[in-house]
């Protein structure tokens, strides 16, 4: 499980997640449950150097025997042209957009890679990315989202309008959800199942109830050190609740954050490295430039 955010306001956009990875195994009844939960996945990515383009992934950790960290990696590579037989996927500096990239990414994630992979799956699993950035020339930042759900992509679909700003988290939503929204995801089950609201009606409850109940916690001008601020601390958030609610803690390990600005571009503002930055200087394992030569 993940908690995976985009937080979008008129200086930029902020991307943060937590660290964690769960292994789930199915026993012979069809039941799934989590063997282990390791803390040191990756789960945000500069998509070309030097440009203000970043992702944030959520669901499986892996297609077949390739990470999603991996992968995004070869990804990058395409974008960079640093591997000459993928010239036609170069993302130059200039004139490119945002929605081309969120274009590429799912050919390259659905279509390349998870079709083939889980072709022959009953189960297939779930998978989701916000594509972030801002295309040339723009003075706002674009936010798309995918999700493959049971074998079937949806999207890229663009989050809000170009001039619009907001908050989108994806993962494990509880958290977040009662704290911004006022209510937890399942409120409409409760509305129809015990409350015997009737099914026509929840749509139009639900967004009464949202409206009167979500808190102002993200202004457009926010500046972008309190954006970065507010996105950690929804991962924090979302972290303790995994921790003590019951249940394996699948949410947890070092946040990351990411900030992505016009001027500033994709800079990172936490992350983790496993290995030393002593020994290694100069060294940057999620830029595709490091390993190109």
């Amino acid at each position: 499980m993940t908690i995976a955010l985009t937080l979008k306001v008129n200086d930029g956009v902020v991307l943060a997640s937590d660290s964690a990875s769960t292994i789930s195994v199915m026993d012979d009844a069809g039941n799934v449950g989590v063997s282990n939960v390791y803390n040191n996945a990756n789960k945000i990515f500069n998509l070309r150097k030097g440009l203000p383009i970043g992702a944030v992934t959520w669901g499986s950790g892996s297609i077949g025997t390739e990470s999603i960290s991996t992968l995004m990696k070869d990804l990058r590579l395409r974008f960079s042209s640093v591997v000459t037989k993928y010239e036609d996927w170069q993302l130059p500096r200039t004139d490119y957009s945002i929605k081309d990239v969120a274009d590429k990414l799912k050919e390259f994630f659905f279509v390349e890679k998870y079709l083939p992979a889980f072709s022959e799956w009953s189960i297939k699993p779930d998978l989701g990315f916000f594509i972030v950035g801002y295309s040339e020339p723009s003075g706002m930042a674009e936010e798309y989202r995918m999700d493959i759900i049971d074998g079937e992509c949806i999207g890229p679909t663009q989050l809000r309008d170009m001039d619009s700003t907001g908050m989108t988290w994806a993962g494990m939503p509880e958290a977040i959800s009662r704290l911004v929204n006022g209510f937890d995801p399942n409120l409409q089950y409760v509305l129809t199942d015990a409350l015997g609201v009737p099914k026509e009606q929840i749509n139009d409850a639900m967004a009464i109830i949202k409206q009167s109940l979500t808190i102002p916690l993200f202004p457009p001008a926010i500046p972008i050190q309190d954006a970065i601020d507010l996105a950690e601390f929804m991962v924090d958030l979302t972290i303790k609740f995994s921790r003590y609610t019951p249940g394996a803690p699948m949410v947890g390990g070092p946040i990351e954050i990411a900030a992505i600005t016009k001027h500033e571009k994709f800079r990172w503002v936490k992350r983790k490295y496993y290995y030393s930055e002593k020994f290694n200087p100069g060294g940057n394992e999620n830029d595709a430039e490091s390993f190109a030569g």
